[in-house]
């Protein structure tokens, strides 16, 4: 699951009027918009089919790029633009759309002519195009400074990240291995999930699974061994047999992943151990599966798993699956952590993740080599998705920051201590109050502009604790 650049459109507006009272200034004006997307280039993959000059060609370039399946839109002024229009154009739109209210020149200069007004008047240019896109109720995020400073290429960074996730969570297909039963949060209406958010949930048999597991070559059981010895301090303890087992069912999934062109997946533990023919819990399948950018979550979570592939499209393929388990009031803190899922490619830069012989007992199967690591310490942002009736979805998010400390003796777990920017009390009542579930996805790094732009662009509700 490779990450790829954000593909944004660059629809620059100006009024072909202009070119009669200043001969030359649409072709100033354009090279204005390629230096704009020159300079966002280390972020997005731009696309400039030339100004907007009138309705018509508006309408064009705005067909054009969804055509092309571009992630988004982002409006600029190169001058003035009459905002009506706009109207059609954004009718017929399905991409997001961004604003960014920025000019050639950042002072206004004693010497400065008519000219240097003009080209540098895209505000009220804005303000009018603005205007009709409010009123005609399109969701569009807004942005207006320097266009040399740092703010304006993160905003378009977050606006593109954003409409990337979307456009994955759009073309996302899901696997579902059974579910757990009595687990309330979990349940969706998967056609309003489709409709709404994007994933299509399409429900397996494990047993397409064990097809693949058995053309797991012993030559590829060997070449995986010896690359997570390259990985992972490796426990001595765990022995070859149980560690060629678990690559099997490591590849067993990733092969059907691949074949059928999923994007995540959810099983639920009692499906191994009823199927018969597996020997351990896939955790290790799981967490080779995350670092390489493929949703995951347990139970047969379908909004989760999506989630976590949506997250890690809105980051650097550095997304967790996770669960809040107990509060720390020394700390001020709260410790996560699962079966023993975990992306372990988020482990702390100064640490080597390892690789356990460890006893599970949930699952009533073998020892399953787990991986063991705490992630990058700093920014964290802590997100659900939470399916309220219907066609109405909620994304509930927290910020807050991941602790350094990692010495837990006997947490044969992926864990972590996670500090609430609003403390403990207040997070953990928002997050009941706003029902969000207790399969959550947490990002490196503050990400929350992002999840909030993503949430405005799939028009559900956003809320932070």
């Amino acid at each position: 699951m490779e990450l790829r650049k954000p593909k944004i459109g660059l629809l620059g507006l100006m009024t072909e009027g202009y070119e009669d009272v200043f001969p030359g200034i649409i072709e100033r004006q354009t090279r204005y918009a390629q230096e704009i997307a020159d300079t966002l280039s280390p972020v997005a993959d731009i696309q400039f089919a030339g100004p907007g000059l009138n309705r018509v060609r508006i309408e064009e370039i705005m067909a054009q790029y969804n055509a092309e399946k571009l992630d988004g839109v982002l409006i600029v002024l190169l001058a003035y633009s009459q905002g009506a229009y706009l109207t059609r154009a954004l009718e017929n739109n399905r991409l997001p759309i961004a604003m960014a209210v920025v000019q050639p020149d950042q002072e206004v200069l004693d010497d400065w002519e008519e000219l240097d007004l003009t080209v540098n008047q895209g505000i009220h240019g804005a303000q009018d195009n603005a205007n009709v896109i409010v009123r005609g109720g399109f969701k569009c995020q807004f942005f207006a400074g320097n266009r040399h400073e740092e703010g304006f290429v993160r905003f378009v960074e977050d606006f593109g990240k954003a409409c990337y996730a979307r456009s994955r969570l759009k073309n996302m297909r899901t696997a579902v291995f059974s579910r757990m039963c009595g687990m309330g949060d979990i349940l969706s209406d998967d056609l309003a999930l489709l409709r709404k958010i994007g994933p299509e949930s399409c429900h397996d048999t494990i047993g397409s699974v064990v097809t693949r597991m058995d053309q797991v070559s012993k030559e590829e059981i060997n070449a995986q061994i010896k690359l997570d010895h390259e990985r992972f301090d490796v426990d001595p303890k765990l022995s070859y047999e149980s560690h060629a087992i678990a690559v099997r069912e490591y590849f067993g999934f990733k092969r059907y992943l691949e074949e059928k062109r999923y994007d995540a997946f959810t099983a639920h533990f009692d499906q191994f151990a009823d199927d018969g023919r597996w020997r351990q819990l896939p955790l290790y399948a799981a967490s080779n599966l995350m670092a390489e950018g493929y949703g995951y979550a347990a139970e047969g979570d379908v909004m989760c798993a999506s989630m976590v592939s949506a997250a890690h499209a809105l980051g650097n393929n550095d997304a967790n699956f996770t669960e809040m388990y107990s509060m720390d009031f020394v700390k001020q803190a709260i410790i996560f952590c699962h079966a023993g899922e975990g992306n372990w490619a988020t482990c702390r830069s100064d640490m080597r993740p390892r690789l356990i012989d460890r006893y599970l007992g949930e699952g009533g199967l073998e020892n399953p080599p787990t991986p063991i690591f705490t992630p990058q310490y700093g920014p964290a942002t802590l997100t659900s998705l939470v399916a309220v009736e219907g066609n109405r979805f909620r994304l509930v998010l927290a910020k807050g920051e991941i602790l350094p400390k990692s010495d837990l003796k006997r947490c044969e777990m992926p864990y972590f201590f996670w500090v609430p920017e609003t403390g403990i009390q207040n997070c953990v009542e928002g997050w009941l109050r706003n029902a969000g579930t207790h399969h959550e996805v947490i990002n490196i790094g503050d990400v929350s502009r992002r999840w909030k732009m993503l949430a405005d662009m799939l028009d559900i509700e956003f809320v932070e604790v």
